[in-house]
């Protein structure tokens, strides 16, 4: 037989696109348009809907960039039209290639209910299902016209206050019009199999019974009348469609679903609006398909649309008691991992999981996170504290060099917890359950032969908009078709049993889900990220004061209410797009005014709630809430008088040379002529911290412009040229007393000036660092180097209730792509019996390398990552002045690492009171570090301590309160109790005893008597 393949396929495309498709829509007749530009910012529904509506016309602009434009759109369904089925399509000029990032619309009737979204594969409402001729239609379409900002170019069209006032739109369409129900089927039997065909081999037998099949529909439809021949052409499909699946077929459980970025192209405000007509598309299809299974995660994104369109969230409850609205992933919202601190991490499912048990009663058990920038060793703990037992990603399938071998696994943390974990091989969160994609699962996952089935998430996202009538059309004719994985739409949790069951003995990866990508994120918009530090901390503070004065001072009300609004507020700026700083500038401005209002709400709870305990006095009292004592406060943090300080004085001479040798008694520390730290001598050990001939403390500034992802990338190759920022424009002594010495350095570059003040203080093993930067630097990369005489093959960085190891060479490829890493309050390197800590304030981007030198020693240099200078998707980032703090522990062990990191991020505060005020808490062992202090979510008054082992080995404590306890458990992360032996019952003199193995996270409940 002659191979005419290609013929018929190139048939099949052009008869689809030009004949075929155009007739699902026939008949029809044009609305009647009204619109209105509604000033400012969007207006509420019965705003627009009473609105001076002008006349409009097909063809008009419409919309400048974050514009809302109401359109008024009425006609009457022609009376020969009885009988038949009628739609509305309205086109608002839409680009097809592109949905979540243009324009979108919300149809509303009369009255103000919703009908439902547009977008460009929801272009259409329906009218009747069999029109009786004579309807009226009466909607008003509330359109947004967001700018396409996917282009990865410099723009200011990503904020109101820079963006352009000319129109982006035309509107293209709004019509009446017959849906010729069969035409449409046809459509898609022909696309389904149009993909499975063009999956199957060229010596596929299938292929080529499915190209005989479409070649012989195609000969039934007339050109000139495609709905009357549609159904004849389906008849000649049948055979071909009814073949069943081999009984080794993959299996796909598919689940809808839209990923809705929580702000990413588009500013919180529009991601409301945006949750909410995807939301409405999704119950308005699960009315028409009971099959339809929908999964949505971020708990923010219910909770906006129950305060936005309380109306549309009754709809959702009801489809969630139904079953087919799933809510997933138990978090607050889908945040980053590698930043976000631990007690935010355990709010984040805390908030989360609370807001789907008291709305709908559910308790997700998985966690849903498949976009997120790489994953924290710390999650599977905090996953099963959480009550959650699976997990699921798919972000790790970008990473650039090295493919993660396992599609279904055990996830195990720095603590042995392991987690069942899957990464779905389709490789796409917005599936559309094409062939292509479908094949691509089958052919990709790495389980075959043990395991036999995936995860599909299906539906346009990321700006969302959601599945669509066609996915589920192509789900049914896939559900047991010959030459297909078997598709079944199901709810996730039903996959995951299957899995579990099938492959129980999976693969373990053990420690981080590092990401080979985005690297940039650790360091982009440095605002976000010191907003982001500054604010856990100050919640730690306001909470621990508040709960003590709520235990101690009668009339003092705990603020539960404003704490939660705080929190919630804290964790939505954690939002995988918000904290990473790839975001457009709208976002980051916004989030550098919220964290401004954050911080003095929370300064003022801090603040009454220590009035409150110190009373009415003069005295000078000190406020810790480190959790380690400091000038002999207990640890746990209470306050007490301020001690005298009891210490060598600080001294400062002048260097040989030039420069300054500053001394306490611990550490001697040089300063050159040039400003640069050139010793950091530990007197006790007898050792020097820095490598021979090497500075310390010297700013770096590298070209900064990645490949493709600007501001969450960088890419190797910025190392290759590097200029070490030398110049001086000021070296003077700035402060001289017995308490503490600062020397403070300026210097230009650029187009930007960085001061330096370097403090070494009484008693003190650190010296202190803090670097103010007006950055007006563009597509640049500022870094501060700390070459350490160390040998070290690894650092520790802390991450969430612990710390990770991460090897200093290169010796994989799995190493060499770690070139830049994530660490929270320090980094550690060390050899046998000595190491340095490098410390900081909001930092999170790092990188140690490591280098033998002449003599035989190695250096190791830890760098952090101060600013960067990406274009897009904010032309200005990071410009202006920061303010960044971080310090230099030589002789640091970890267990000095943790509490010096904690002092750095948490400073003593000093209040005038009457007299000392006792430790609410203390724990004797300083391995067992107290992460929060706070009273019971349940308003009962018990005190909740979150503790964790932060060395890496087991621990035994007793937790000692100052108030009488009753009864005291261990509680999972939403405070319910637990079975386990890490706490025992309160002693007589009230301590509780703790055992705790590395890393282990222990929530106490503490019930006062």
């Amino acid at each position: 037989m002659h191979d005419d393949r290609s013929i018929t396929e190139h048939r099949l495309r052009r008869v689809l696109k030009e004949r075929i498709k155009p007739a699902v829509h026939s008949r029809t007749v044009p609305l009647e348009i009204g619109r209105w530009e509604a000033p400012g910012e969007p207006v509420p529904v019965a705003d627009g809907l009473a609105a001076p509506y002008g006349p409009c016309a097909i063809g008009e602009t419409w919309g400048p960039a974050w514009g809302t434009t109401w359109f008024k759109v009425t006609g009457t369904v022609p009376a020969d039209w009885a009988g038949r089925t009628v739609e509305a399509v309205l086109d608002l000029g839409f680009d097809r290639m592109m949905p979540g990032f243009q324009c979108e619309g919300l149809v509303h009737r009369a009255d103000g209910g919703e009908v439902k979204a547009l977008n460009p594969y929801n272009d259409w409402v329906r009218v009747a299902d069999s029109a009786a001729g004579g309807e009226q239609v009466e909607w008003y379409v509330e359109a947004a016209s967001n700018p396409v900002l996917v282009d990865h170019s410099a723009t200011y069209e990503g904020d109101r206050q820079t963006s352009g006032d000319q129109p982006l739109y035309r509107l293209a369409r709004m019509d009446l019009a017959v849906f010729e129900t069969e035409v449409w089927e046809l459509v898609q039997d022909l696309e389904v199999l149009h993909d499975l065909m063009t999956q199957l081999g060229e010596t596929d037998a299938r292929r080529y019974e499915i190209l005989r099949a479409v070649d012989a529909a195609l000969d039934a439809v007339d050109l000139g009348d495609v709905p009357g021949t549609a159904a004849a052409a389906r008849a000649r499909l049948s055979g071909v469609l009814a073949a069943p699946a081999r009984a080794s077929a993959h299996r796909i459980s598919a689940v809808g679903h839209a990923h809705i970025d929580s702000a990413w192209l588009w500013p919180l405000r529009e991601t409301v609006r945006k949750v909410s007509r995807t939301t409405s598309n999704m119950v308005n299809l699960m009315d028409e398909h009971p099959e339809f299974v929908f999964a949505m995660s971020q708990a923010q994104q219910l909770d906006w649309i129950k305060t936005h369109r309380p109306e549309l969230f009754e709809r959702i409850k009801k489809k969630i008691a139904d079953g087919q609205f799933v809510p997933v992933g138990g978090m607050w919202v889908e945040s980053d991992t590698n930043m976000v601190g631990g007690e935010a991490m355990a709010r984040q499912f805390l908030y989360g999981k609370k807001f789907f048990l008291d709305e709908f009663g559910i308790e997700t058990r998985n966690v849903w996170l498949p976009d997120s920038f790489g994953y924290t060793a710390a999650m599977p703990q905090i996953v099963k504290l959480s009550g959650s037992k699976w997990f699921l990603t798919q972000k790790i399938c970008w990473s650039q060099v090295n493919a993660f071998p396992h599609h279904t696994f055990w996830w195990e943390g720095i603590d042995g917890t392991r987690v069942f974990t899957h990464f779905p091989p389709v490789d796409t969160y917005n599936s559309d359950l094409g062939g292509a994609q479908l094949a691509h699962a089958a052919a990709n996952y790495r389980e075959k032969g043990r395991g036999s089935r995936s995860l599909v998430p299906f539906g346009w996202g990321d700006g969302g908009g959601g599945p669509t009538r066609e996915h589920l059309a192509r789900a049914r004719r896939q559900r047991d078709l010959e030459g297909s994985p078997r598709v079944e739409i199901e709810r996730p949790d039903a996959f995951f049993e299957k899995a579990h069951a099938e492959y129980a003995d999976a693969p373990v990866w053990a420690g981080e889900l590092y990401l080979e990508l985005h690297r940039g994120t650790y360091t982009s918009q440095a605002k976000t990220k010191q907003g982001n530090r500054h604010s856990e901390s100050l919640l730690r503070e306001a909470e621990s004061w508040a709960a003590s004065a709520a235990v101690r001072v009668p009339g003092y009300g705990y603020p539960y209410e404003d704490l939660e609004r705080i929190w919630k507020t804290v964790l939505l700026h954690q939002f995988h797009d918000i904290l990473p700083g790839s975001s457009i500038a709208w976002v980051h401005r916004e989030a550098r005014a919220t964290y401004a209002r954050v911080r003095e709400e929370l300064r003022g709870i801090t603040s009454a709630a220590q009035s409150a305990l110190a009373g009415e006095g003069a005295e000078e009292l000190v406020f810790n809430c480190a959790p380690h004592a400091r000038r002999g406060v207990p640890a746990g943090g209470a306050g007490v008088p301020r001690a005298a300080a009891g210490q060598q004085p600080v001294t400062v001479e002048e260097r040989h040379g030039g420069g300054h040798v500053l001394a306490n008694g611990r550490l001697l520390v040089e300063i050159d002529g040039r400003g640069l730290l050139v010793s950091a001598y530990d007197l006790e050990a007898r050792r020097e911290a820095l490598a021979p001939g090497r500075a310390a403390n010297l700013l770096q500034i590298h070209p900064d412009f990645p490949n493709m992802w600007d501001a969450w990338d960088i890419d190797a190759f910025y190392r290759n040229s590097v200029t070490d920022l030398v110049g001086l424009d000021a070296l003077e002594v700035a402060q001289a007393g017995p308490d503490a010495v600062t020397v403070r350095v300026s210097r230009s570059f650029g187009r930007s000036k960085a001061v330096q003040s370097i403090t070494l203080r009484a008693g003190a093993r650190t010296v202190d660092m803090v670097t103010e930067v007006d950055w007006h630097e563009t597509e640049k990369f500022l870094k501060a180097a700390f070459p350490l005489d160390v040998k070290a093959d690894r650092s520790a960085s802390e991450t969430q209730f612990g710390h990770v190891y991460r090897a200093t060479h290169t010796n994989t490829s799995w190493e060499a792509a770690k070139f830049e890493i994530c660490a929270h309050r320090w980094i550690h390197v060390e050899e046998p019996g000595w190491g340095t800590a490098i410390l900081n304030d909001s930092t999170y981007g790092h990188d140690v390398t490591r280098d033998v030198r002449p003599d035989g020693g190695q250096t190791t240099t830890v760098r952090l990552s101060l600013l960067r200078a990406p274009r897009y998707p904010d032309p200005e980032t990071d410009q202006g002045g920061h303010t960044l703090r971080f310090s230099l522990a030589p002789g640091a062990e970890i267990a000095d690492a943790v509490r010096e990191g904690h002092a750095l991020n948490l400073p003593e505060r000093v209040v005038r009171g009457a007299a000392p005020v006792a430790p609410l808490l203390s724990v004797d062992n300083d391995a067992v570090v107290v992460e929060a202090v706070k009273l019971a979510e349940d308003r009962g008054g018990d005190v909740i301590v979150r503790l964790y082992e932060s060395l890496g080995g087991r621990a035994t404590a007793s937790l000692t309160a100052d108030f009488r306890i009753a009864e005291a458990c261990e509680t999972d992360l939403l405070e319910r109790p637990l079975p386990g032996p890490a706490v025992s019952a309160p002693a007589a003199d009230g301590a509780v005893a703790l055992t705790l193995r590395p890393f282990q996270i222990v929530t106490v409940r503490l019930r006062r008597a």
